[in-house]
């Protein structure tokens, strides 16, 4: 096999073990015709189900209209309805289409520096960022970013950025350009759920503040967005994973109109933003988040999720007090189960948690560990059925598994 996989110690991996060949409502089948849960949502991007008809409907269509055009000095209508109805959702006025998160937070921070370089306080030039906070793999995300094993090895092409904890005095530097923020739940450091207190000096404040609703967006922590729970007025929204529900590789930098007209000016002024991808804008990407954002409609999404959130607070309860459970950390349909490794007879090479994973793979149900946490971040079109069995069946496991 040729091919190497991200995230992956690929000495070890088995292609036949875990390849999938078909997905169909909440369910991945594998090679081996295995039916398993998607209780990850392939990491946190699917929303509806694999191969929802309405959405793959909507890309058909797109793909024999127009399958791709450039952005660059370029529209398509997909691109321009889809930003209608995101400055409509959001109330940031402007939209600027990547491929992926990572390249949406990228804009971002390029955003923030040119804002100020065409504003005539070039001096802010630094970024403040949340402690544990998680914005991406790519240079500059990692830089933003506050988890080593995700960019210790890559210090070289980092720059430092200034940890927040929610003290006042780190927004009052006169060469910070902005704070970026994860809102509530920062994911990728184990569902960690972040007080409500942190963000209060967010709300009136000189840096720009860039609020990355990548993994909490479109209905994960059972609002829209979760920056609105939290009464944030950012001044950059970064989207992406449940964009398109989750079929197609598209993410959003929104800003508001003042950021928008620092960038207006004639050509020869170079004050346009001076960024852009190859497939921004993708008209068949754009056309399946519109399909996506019309089946939130059609479907109440966000009225299923607050039935749902009632089954998981009831369910996930009592696992808190087994005795291999450390802690349940969950905020909508976002969910971790931090392990008590030190209860658990697990023989695997890698961590007790990818032994537990592993074992929950062959009961059904597809999900990976983040560190020594059992992630459940399931599609929101799950049903109370499949959240349950997920339940039970790592309650089973870890029984199986805990020290007697």
């Amino acid at each position: 096999m040729h091919l190497w996989l991200p995230f992956t110690q690929m000495a070890t991996f088995d292609f036949h073990e875990r390849t999938f060949v078909r997905g169909e409502g909440c369910t991945l089948v594998d090679e081996r015709r295995r039916r398993v849960f998607d209780a990850i949502s392939s990491v946190w991007t699917t929303i509806h189900g694999h191969g929802h008809p309405y959405i793959i409907e909507a890309i058909a269509q797109q793909a024999a209209t127009l399958d791709h055009a450039t952005a660059l000095g370029a529209a398509n209508w997909p691109a321009i309805e889809l930003a209608e109805r995101l400055a409509r959702l959001t109330g940031l006025e402007r939209v600027f289409f990547s491929g992926d998160g990572a390249s949406a937070v990228e804009v971002a921070l390029k955003m923030a520096l040119q804002y100020w370089q065409n504003t005539g306080d070039a001096k802010r030039n630094r970024f403040a960022r949340l402690v544990h906070a998680y914005h991406g793999d790519t240079a500059a995300t990692m830089s933003v970013s506050d988890i080593p094993a995700f960019k210790e090895r890559y210090a070289p092409v980092l720059f430092e950025s200034i940890p927040y904890e929610g003290a006042a005095e780190a927004l009052a530097r006169d060469d910070l350009a902005a704070v970026i923020v994860e809102p509530i739940v920062q994911a990728a450091a184990g569902m960690q759920i972040v007080p409500k207190e942190r963000y209060a000096a967010l709300h009136d404040m000189k840096p720009l503040l860039i609020v990355d609703e990548i993994a909490t967006g479109f209905g994960r922590t059972g609002t829209m967005f979760a920056s609105a729970e939290l009464g944030l007025q950012p001044d950059i929204m970064c989207l992406g994973k449940g964009l398109t529900g989750g079929t197609l590789p598209l993410s959003a930098t929104l800003a508001r109109e003042y950021v928008y007209e620092a960038f207006l000016g004639d050509f020869g002024s170079s004050r346009q933003l001076l960024h852009g991808h190859s497939y921004a804008a993708n008209p068949i990407c754009c056309a399946a988040a519109l399909a996506s954002l019309d089946v939130f409609d059609r479907e109440q999404t966000l009225s299923l999720v607050a039935e749902l959130d009632a089954v998981l607070d009831a369910r996930l309860a009592p696992l808190q007090a087994h005795r291999a459970v450390r802690e349940v950390r969950r905020k909508g349909m976002m969910c971790a189960i931090e392990l008590e490794t030190r209860a658990l007879d697990v023989d695997d090479s890698r961590s007790a948690a990818w032994g537990i994973a592993d074992r929950m793979y062959a009961a059904g149900h597809f999900t990976r560990p983040l560190g020594d946490a059992i992630q459940l971040v399931p599609p929101l079109a799950s049903s109370m059925e499949e959240l349950l069995s997920f339940a039970d069946a790592l309650e089973e496991e870890l029984d199986a598994a805990a020290h007697a």
